[in-house]
């Protein structure tokens, strides 16, 4: 193969991955609109100006910490409590980040950093995904662009235009039930992920834990709580050996 061929292989080759990113992370989309429409709708509801909101979702991209960080400003929430929240629950964005290293890891930092700045849930799912198929396609991290530069550009088109909703309807969106739009995708999203019993046993403990302590606990912490017993629960299911925890469940019946 001539190398004006090779080369032009090489960008078709690219354009396929970036593409297919594009087209795997279109169910997600979905259900990230409505999610991002209230939150500007609700940003701006709590005061917070369209330079704030539109910065949240253009510097910080990261839905649940956006919403965190709005609903804690409109309580007056202290500084610190808003930046240890937020730092908190996007923690589980280093564990992402560590899953995919092995796979990005000939990457420069000039692929890395925007990658790792666009690293979303929607994103790793669909990402994580296509690195465990088979094949060693080179260019698995046009896959990853694809999914990400879609994700980013659709989360700040919609906050715009939920702020503009905001400012005409206030908060009748979650009003309307739009948030269960995402509450669906995630746990289409997590459901086929909890392929063993670490991940199983973490899943049921967080959501439990998060259930119970809702009504409990002020300020968000709840879900912090409920994160730190999830990680709990899979690093016990993780270290014991079938047969005791067979033996546990058999005690308790």
């Amino acid at each position: 193969m001539t190398a004006v061929a090779q080369q032009s292989f090489n960008v078709s080759k690219r354009r396929d991955e970036f593409l297919a990113g594009m087209r795997d992370t279109i169910p997600f989309i979905v259900g990230a609109i409505p999610f991002a429409l209230i939150f500007g709708a609700f940003s701006i509801t709590n005061g917070i100006s369209v330079t704030g909101t539109m910065g949240l979702s253009s510097i910080v991209f990261a839905g649940s910490a956006q919403f965190i960080a709005s609903e804690l400003v409109g309580r007056g929430a202290s500084t610190a409590v808003i930046i240890l929240t937020t730092f908190i629950v996007n923690a589980r964005h280093a564990l992402y980040g560590a899953t995919l290293s092995h796979h990005l890891k000939h990457l420069s930092q000039l692929w890395l950093v925007p990658l790792g700045f666009w690293l979303t849930d929607e994103t790793f799912v669909v990402v994580a995904t296509r690195f465990e198929r088979a094949g060693e396609s080179p260019y698995k991290h046009w896959y990853f662009f694809g999914s990400a530069i879609l994700m980013y550009i659709n989360w700040n088109v919609m906050t715009f235009i939920g702020i503009n909703i905001g400012r005409t309807f206030g908060d009748r969106l979650t009003a309307l039930g739009f948030d269960f739009a995402m509450i669906v995708t995630f746990i289409g999203m997590l459901v086929p992920l909890l392929k063993n019993r670490p991940l199983l046993m973490s899943a049921v403990a967080a959501g439990t834990s998060a259930i119970a302590l809702h009504d409990v606990l002020d300020n968000q912490l709840w879900l912090i709580v409920a994160a730190f017993i999830g990680i709990a629960a899979g690093y016990v299911a993780d270290s014991l050996p079938d047969d005791a925890l067979l033996g546990w469940l058999e005690e308790t019946r």
